[in-house]
């Protein structure tokens, strides 16, 4: 069993900077991929990014290409997503999720864990 808790959300202005981190707890972290999704009011939730059980295997939703960047540190079994140059379209509450594989897709019904989410606003 994992339980996943994000922190790090909060409003900011357009062009600023956040960074998200995702929490786990059970060993079986470090040994499966992990994802970030978003879900914005009105909308389904969306993928945003994955990284494979050893930080490789690493993609992203093409809206956030070359401004967001995902890392993991299995040590501290802890997942990020750095979001820079954020737009008002980033606008969402953002999921982390695990999955006991490690292989990094993006299909949400891969992961098997899911967090709670953390509230992302971006304001212009």
């Amino acid at each position: 069993q994992v339980q996943l808790v994000e922190s790090g959300g909060g409003l900011v202005q357009a062009g600023g900077s956040l960074r998200l981190s995702c929490l786990a707890s059970g060993r079986t972290f470090s040994t499966g991929a992990m994802g970030w999704f978003r879900q914005a009011p009105g909308k389904d939730r969306e993928f945003v990014a994955t990284i494979g059980w050893d930080g490789g295997s690493i993609r992203y939703t093409d809206s956030v290409k070359g401004r967001f960047t995902i890392s993991r540190d299995n040590a501290k079994n802890t997942g990020y997503l750095q979001m820079n140059s954020l737009k008002l379209e980033d606008t969402a509450v953002y999921y982390c999720a695990a999955a006991k594989s490690g292989w990094a897709v993006r299909d949400s019904s891969f992961y098997d864990y899911w967090g709670q989410g953390t509230q992302v606003t971006v304001s212009s």
